[in-house]
């Protein structure tokens, strides 16, 4: 029988930190004088309560966390604070459901940034404040455990950073908590200058805050129905697409810096190849808005690189109305959805590093066909990858697109056209924020959508944060046997 009481003993702390950031968006309401602000003290207070009680009640002395309880651990941490994290938005001014409570909560926090909310330019200054420190928090949260517990389950190939991740040769800090102490150090100075950039870029403080938190996290949550196209700025598109660019290297790679290897950030293979595909594609759209759409060049790199970076890393941040491009620019951007960012960063999807094995892997099959008697490994990194992290891969990628497949067929089922369900299901479990077509594109928000269909969307958007496996091995009978 598997032991829950370190698994709720975490979760306890955790809804206790939780009661804690609800108190900043109540302080905002008050100053600000809307009334939602006893909305937060009370949703603080619950969650304050039974966090400690949770803690107190599963008090046990030097246990450590088994490879199950771990497993059981990330899911039930993601469903408990998602559901806690919901309690402002379904008693607050906007009186949503239930289901679209959880719903904006689960996309918050796992920061997929697709919302049933419309109106968002006239919301308190409090609601708008929770939704991007929820995308902060799960963004910060995802990156401790892509350090911390990915690569001890060995999660679809993440085990192959555990040895970058623990390095001691004074290079990286050696133990789990001291790396993730550094990395949430500099996760909150860049957000703060991202903050202070958008401030002076001519953003008022609120909206400086909430962006610099959902780029840097790359979530997507921003003030306005019209997203970062309400302020129709260069300069603030400039910023923030720096922004979501940084948000998808690996954080470690940035503590590595700051103790003096600047070489780790410069070298990284997945850093190259992240890189590269966004300039391709961002080129590639570009020539097709100036060639098609008769925009300027300048324009079109504009609008270009901010929505290829939005999508890639799957922050969802919209500059315009990118579906009314053309069939290519739309179909590039659908694919560049599943790509993704780095491992150990913000970004969402597949991840870069899994494309590269997989394009290692393949490279080798060629040249054994060409050399059937020849010894060929795959590498990654200039070095070679185990059989055991191709498997991990390789099974990674078939059970992704099995839940993609899965979760597009259910939406079908509750009479989603085609394309609604298809890009629905993609945005979720890569965990991107909008859909295509005018029923969840870039313009429209998922409010229309049956509440069946939504609670699939939310448990896609668990899924495919917690990177497939972590949830899945769950509903496995060998789990639950032990």
């Amino acid at each position: 029988m598997l032991d829950f009481r370190p698994v709720f003993l975490i979760t306890g702390v955790l809804l206790t930190a939780l009661a804690a950031l609800m108190c900043i968006p109540a302080a905002v309401d008050w100053a600000a004088g809307n009334p939602d602000w006893r909305v937060f003290l009370v949703s603080a207070l619950v969650t304050l309560f039974v966090g400690v009680a949770m803690a107190l009640t599963n008090r046990i002395g030097g246990a450590r966390l088994s490879i199950r309880q771990a497993f059981a651990l990330t899911t039930v941490i993601w469903l408990i604070l998602t559901l806690f994290a919901s309690l402002p938005f379904r008693f607050g001014e906007l009186g949503l459901s239930f289901t679209d409570a959880y719903f904006e909560a689960m996309s918050g926090i796992t920061t997929t940034g697709s919302t049933v909310l419309t109106g968002l330019d006239t919301l308190s200054p409090g609601i708008l404040l929770w939704r991007a420190i929820l995308q902060w928090v799960g963004g910060l949260g995802i990156i401790v455990m892509a350090i911390s517990v990915l690569p001890m389950l060995s999660v679809g190939g993440m085990q192959m950073f555990r040895v970058e991740a623990f390095e001691t040769g004074g290079k990286a800090l050696p133990r789990a908590a001291q790396i993730s102490s550094g990395v949430t150090v500099i996760f909150v100075a860049v957000t703060a200058a991202w903050a202070f950039a958008l401030w002076l870029a001519g953003m008022t403080g609120l909206e400086a805050a909430v962006h610099a938190m959902t780029t840097i996290a790359t979530g997507g949550f921003s003030t306005s129905d019209a997203s970062v196209g309400r302020f129709d700025s260069a300069l603030i598109d400039a910023i923030i697409t720096a922004g979501m660019l940084v948000g998808g290297v690996p954080f470690v790679l940035y503590l590595k810096a700051v103790r003096g290897d600047y070489r780790a950030l410069l070298k990284d293979s997945q850093v190259h190849w992240y890189l590269a595909i966004l300039l391709a594609a961002s080129a590639a759209v570009a020539a097709w808005l100036w060639l098609s759409q008769g925009m300027s060049v300048p324009q079109a790199l504009r609008y270009a690189t901010f929505n290829v970076v939005s999508i890639m890393t799957g922050t969802g941040y919209a500059s315009t109305d990118y579906t009314l491009w053309g069939a290519f620019p739309v179909g590039l951007l659908f694919f560049l959805t599943f790509v993704g960012g780095c491992a150990g960063s913000t970004a969402c999807g597949i991840k870069v590093f899994r494309f590269q094995i997989l394009y290692s892997v393949a490279a080798v099959q060629l040249r054994k066909l060409h050399h059937p008697h020849g010894v060929f490994i795959p590498h990654y990194n200039g070095r070679p990858v185990s059989d055991e992290i191709v498997t991990s891969v390789l099974g990674y990628f078939f059970i992704f697109g099995a839940c993609f497949a899965g979760l597009a067929l259910a939406l079908n089922l509750f009479g989603l056209d085609f394309v609604t369900a298809i890009s629905s299901a993609a945005t979720a479990i890569a965990n991107v924020g909008p859909g295509l077509g005018p029923i969840v594109g870039p313009a429209s928000t998922f409010q229309s959508l049956p509440d069946p269909a939504k609670w699939l969307l939310a448990a896609g958007m668990l899924v495919g944060r917690l990177e497939v496996f972590t949830v899945i091995i769950l509903f496995t009978r060998s789990f639950w046997r032990g």
